[in-house]
Order: C-alpha cells, then structure tokens, then sequence
C-alpha cells in the first residue's frame, strides 16, 4: 500500500517539474520568435500538443496509481466493518464475555459481563478470573478444565460462581484458548449464560414431580422413595416402623354437594392440621383424593401406633372452618408394622390398606391393626371386585323381592327389591360379601340403576296381573343419591317402564341424607316433583337433625333392624323405638320396621303403632315368581 503512495506521489512530481521547465522556457522562445510571427503560430500549435500530450501521461499515470491505492485499501475498510460489527456484537450480546490475556490478567469484558457479574470494567481489568471463584468446586474441577484447555484449546460445562454482592449462582460457561500467528497462547475467551432460571425451573419441575400440588406434602412416589430409606435404616438400626393409612370418611359427599374447590379446600386444612401434629421423625404424605400416609419412624410397638391413631382421630374432630364454611369430617385409619407385617415399602402399603379396609368395615371413625388374615381377605375383595365388574356384564346379578305387611291386619302391601349375585361357580353370594366391595368401588350407583330398572317393569308386570301391591321400595346408595343426574335416571326408568311413579318408592339412607342436609332437601324435592315415594332407611343409626328433618319431603321411617332384635325385651331399645315411632307420627310419617324375626317383636311394634314390618317372620327375599300374595301371618294379641 506505501509503495502505491509513493508511485503516484513520485508521478506527480515529475508533471510538475516538466511544467516547470515548460513555463520557464516560454518567454525565451517567445523573444526568438517575436519577429517571425508565422513560426511563433506555428511553435504555439506545437507547444500546446505537447504541453497536453505530457498531461495526459503525467495524469492517467496519476489516477493509475490512485485507482491501484483504492483497490489496496478496500480490504482494509471491509476489515475495519467487520470489526466494528463484531464490537457491536461482543457489546450487545446478552452472554457475559470476558478477556484475559495469556497470563491470565483480564483486559477486556463486555457489558453482559457487568449486568450479570455486578462488577464495573474498572473493577476488574488487570485482575485473574479466580476473583469470581464461589467456593464450591474443588481443586480437581478447575485442574480438569485447565487440562481440557490444554488438550483441545476448549471447555464447557456449568460452573458455580460469586457476583459481587457476594451472591452464589450457576453460569453455564464455554472457554477457548486464542493463538497468534506464531501459534503461541494470546488470550483465553470465556463466553458464559446465568442459568439460574433454569435452574429454579428444575428445581420447581422436580418439587412438582414428588409433591402433591395441592397440599405440598411428599405424594406417593416421594413417600414410597423416603419409606425404603427409612426402613432401610431401621433394619440396620434394628428398629420398627410404623405405617398409617388415613381416609376421610364420607369425602366425596362433600366433593359432590359442596363443590370440588370447598374439597380441595378442606384437604388442604385437614393436611395443615396433621402437619401441626405430628412432629420430627414422621412423614406424612398425600398419596391421591382423601388418602394420607403416616410414616412413624421408631415406632416397634402396636400400643404406640395406636397412640398415634388415637391423637390423630382426635384432631380430627374438630371443626374445619373457612370462608362462610363449618365441616365436620372423620376418618379412618389402617395400621402396618415393620418388619412384623411386612419388610418392603409397598407390602406395609398394601396391608395398611387392608387394615383401612377393616377400619372402615367396622363403622369408620376408628383404627384398625393389620393381621395375616386380612391378606386373605384383600385377595378375596380384589377377586370379587374383578368378578362382579363381568357380573353386570354377563347378567349374573338378579333381583329378589322381599314382601312387606301390614302389621294391622297383616296384608300384604308392598315388597322391597334387594339384589343378589347368582354366581356360575360360587352360587348365591350374599349380599354382605359384595355390597360393600360395591360401595367401595363404586359399582354401587350402576347396580342401583340396574336394580331400579328392574323392579319397576317387574311392578308393572304384578299390576297387570292385579297383584294387591301399593308400592314396590328400591334403595338409593349415597353414591348414586350423590349424583345431580338421579332425577332424570329415575325419570327415565319410569318413562321407559311406564310405571305410575305413585308405585315407586326410593330409600335413602338416613347418613346419605344427613351429610349435606341443603343439598338431600333440593334432591329429594325435585323426586318428589316426579310423584313418588320417599323413605329414610336405617333411621336412628346416624346423627340426625330434627329441624332439618322435619323440612324434608319424606313420608316414611324406617326402624334399622338393629333396634328391633332387641325387642321387647331390651329395654333400650325398645325406648329408642318408642321415640322413633312417636317423632314419625307427630310429623306426619309412616313408620316402617325391619329385621321382624318373632311374633313378639311384631306384637310390640303394633302396639306401639308402627304401620307396617319386614322380616324373616313375614317371609325371606325370593325371586319374583316365588312371591305368595296369599301368606298373611296372624298376629294375636
């Protein structure tokens, strides 16, 4: 590029000198010319060609070298472009980039480097990147990364460092090693990310991942992960653990009438308060609905879990209040002990849960302990639910009907339709080995449907035959009773049976009723809009209310066959019979009694004026065609 400026600077100077001469010669040939005037004309002409001819030389040989010093100096323009972009990327990247020379001693960063670092440029040109160091990798980590420079002149990985106000966060980091061109080590460029985000990300993914949304307790894979530490520690420890299964009693009535978020609600505080009881060495857990896991760990003896239980079934019964909101709710426990039950996470689990099973068999509101016997029995349940799926499918089940009498008099007024399971290989399953696995399953609310169906075309099929029935009496599960769609299933069964729903009768438990009495009392309405029966089945055995009773569109009691065994001779309950019979007819009731066995119970209840019975005394449930409209046992005063 020199030797361009000096070619055109040389040229230039030649056209001067020659002008020069030209101009100082002039006046001379003009004095020797001035008397020929002719040659002068003639000299000037000549001068003039010459004078352009050296001008047009002296200029192309100028522009020549100017052209050849542009064409030069492009490159060194595009270079210099190019360098101001990469200035303008190296300033504006959102990547921190930081410079060091090659002993080390950082001579340039970019304003990332700055935002993230907190650290201005004055603060550390000159210094070594050890400055950032946060503390947390050892001397091995930093030996691999100057090895891997060394080998392959690159690093990448994540790195923990310290911003200036002393803050501790992870970059993911990328290094290379810049040569000259004698191939030696100029400088060392570490470009790098602030990954905490993604960090906290991970983080939040992996909370999520083992805890339970709603609650934030450990949910069951979290809890089945800390049950193997734990009893993988009390087997070396030799120490026992303990394992209990919670569940809320009667939950899904408060999902299903109050709405899923006053649910959501009430497990969130029912977790809270379980939180603020148990204290150091449990884990308590989630593991889906209204199941909670307790994991007591040193806790060998029986007597201190259902110490636990107890304090547990205690807190419980406190009222849950929030928004405009007072529930109460039980639970019921099932208990498992390692290593007398079982030596893994899931087989403590799974007897807890037949343990459970049991506590909720027995009545709720209670703890029951895990025995070998109830394996067998959690088998058989498993088994019966797997079959009685295929029942409804391959029409095992039928209908039987029990009748109902008056008790003045003794007629035959009515029948009420009880299922039964006739088995291909078992036979006749009675009814207590598969209504529960029902409930439980919630098979309950089709088989009801089912029921219904069939007893109203069997009704109507006994009417025709001008059978003396006033009304044939089907049971409502809770589950099914639950369900806003009851009131167009029953319309529908009554439409498509073409029964007179004055001939239909619905029994709903007394607890179904009583769980949300608003909701029951809106139910029970708009059935009663269709024109039939109502009846409250196993009065007595919940907690009822009697001004809301009272409010209820119900025009039957009926006495749980619990109370009526006893009689005449217990004196309980005959009292309690007695009030139940009273409160029915102050309000307008009929009053139905079941589980009649002996003369004696049905004398004592027409004396009382209880208006019709059932019973073994009256007659078992039989199959339709067995029904003897005739029978009328005679009761003698």
């Amino acid at each position: 590029m020199l030797f361009s400026y000096r070619g055109a600077l040389r040229a230039g100077l030649v056209y001067l000198l020659v002008s020069v001469l030209w101009i100082s010669l002039t006046p001379a040939i003009l004095i020797e010319f001035l008397d020929n005037p002719s040659e002068l004309t003639h000299w000037l002409q000549v001068r003039g060609y010459v004078w352009v001819a050296l001008s047009a030389v002296a200029i192309s040989l100028l522009c020549a070298r100017f052209a050849r010093a542009s064409q030069l100096l492009q490159p060194l323009k595009e270079n210099r472009e190019r360098l101001r972009q990469a200035a303008a990327v190296f300033d504006c990247t959102r990547e921190g980039v930081l410079v060091t020379d090659a002993q080390g001693l950082i001579v340039h960063v970019n304003r990332a480097f700055m935002a993230i670092t907190g650290y201005q440029r004055e603060d550390v040109m000159g210094q070594q990147p050890s400055l950032f160091k946060s503390g947390r990798h050892s001397s091995n980590f930093y030996q691999q990364m100057f090895q891997s420079l060394a080998r392959t002149g690159e690093w990448s990985g994540e790195i923990w460092n310290r911003r200036k106000s002393g803050e501790i966060y992870p970059q993911w980091q990328t290094i290379r090693v810049i040569f000259d061109d004698q191939g030696q080590v100029s400088h060392y460029v570490a470009v790098f990310s602030d990954i905490s985000a993604i960090k906290d990300s991970e983080h939040e993914l992996a909370h999520l991942a083992h805890h339970d949304p709603l609650t934030d307790l450990p949910n069951r894979l979290l809890f089945t992960d800390r049950a193997e530490q734990a009893l993988a520690s009390a087997q070396l420890h030799k120490r026992g653990c303990a394992l209990l299964l919670l569940d809320l009693d009667h939950f899904k009535i408060i999902n299903d009438s109050l709405g899923h978020n006053v649910g959501d609600q009430l497990l969130k505080l029912v977790g809270e308060r379980l939180t603020a009881l148990l204290g150091p060495g449990v884990t308590l857990a989630r593991l889906g609905g209204d199941e909670f896991a307790v994991l007591a760990e040193s806790c060998p003896q029986l007597a201190q879990a259902g110490g636990l239980a107890q304090r547990i079934l205690q807190t419980m019964k406190q009222p849950f209040i929030f928004d405009d909101h007072q529930l109460f709710i039980s639970a019921s426990i099932g208990i498992s002990l390692f290593p007398n039950d079982a030596l893994s996470a899931e087989q403590l689990l799974r007897n807890a849960d037949s343990a459970l099973f049991k506590a909720k068999s027995a009545g709720r509101e209670g703890y029951a302990l895990y025995t070998e016997e109830l394996t067998a029995h959690a088998q058989n349940r498993v088994e019966i639910a797997s079959e009685l799926r295929r029942a409804l499918e391959r029409q095992e089940l039928c209908v039987y009907y029990q009748p109902v009498h008056e008790l003045h008099g003794g007629r035959l007024i009515g029948v009420e339709a009880l299922v039964r399971w006739q088995h291909p290989e078992r036979g006749l399953v009675p009814p207590v080995e598969f209504i529960p696995i029902a409930e439980r399953t919630g098979l309950i609310a089709e088989i009801d449907a089912w029921v219904m169906h069939q007893a109203c075309r069997q009704m109507c099929q006994w009417l025709s035959q001008g059978a003396p029935l006033s009304f044939i009496a089907v049971n409502v599960s809770s589950r099914l009773f639950a369900r806003r769609e009851l009131y167009a299933q029953v319309a529908q069964v009554l439409h498509e049976t073409g029964l007179d729903p004055a001939f239909l009768e619905l029994e709903v438990t007394e607890s179904a009723v009583m769980q949300d009495p608003e909701v029951a009392l809106e139910q029970m309405h708009r059935l009663r809009e269709l024109g039939l029966r109502l009846a409250i089945d196993d009065f007595g055995t919940g907690y009822s209310s009697l001004l809301r009773l009272k409010r209820l569109p119900v025009q039957k009691l009926k006495i749980d066959q619990g109370f009526v065994a006893g009689l005449p001779w217990d004196e309980d309950d005959a009292a309690i019979v007695r009030v139940v019979i009273a409160l029915a007819k102050s309000m307008g009731m009929q009053v139905h009694a079941e589980g009649i066995e002996q003369a004696e119970q049905a004398r004592f209840l027409l004396d009382q004026q209880c208006d019709m019975g059932q019973g073994y005394w009256f007659g078992r449930p039989v199959p339709a065609e067995e029904i003897d409209w005739m029978k009328a046992p005679t009761i003698r005063i």
